[in-house]
């Protein structure tokens, strides 16, 4: 299955990156190194994580409070974006 990421997920992420060096010099490299393998993750198990009721899918990092919604289409893995998550209040 082919994987494809939006430039708008490739663009959150450089900017969570810019912010996590700018608190910690390599943080932001950690966060990198975490998204890159929760990507490899899906695309190896792409059906794996359960379907949300909008159609879409999403894999959490281990480290950090972001997640990877995505979605599969046409024999297609689109990555949505890196998201930060919220705590719930």
């Amino acid at each position: 299955m082919k994987l494809e990421i939006l430039h708008e997920a490739e663009a959150e992420l450089n900017e969570a990156i810019a912010y996590y060096e700018e608190i910690e010099s390599g943080l932001g490299i950690r966060l990198k190194e975490d998204v890159r393998a929760v990507i490899c993750w899906i695309g190896d198990n792409p059906e794996l994580p359960r379907l949300r009721p909008k159609g879409y899918r999403r894999v959490n990092l281990k480290i950090f409070r972001y997640y990877i919604p995505y979605f599969i289409w046409n024999q297609t893995v689109w990555i949505l974006a890196v998201a930060h998550a919220i705590p719930a209040a």
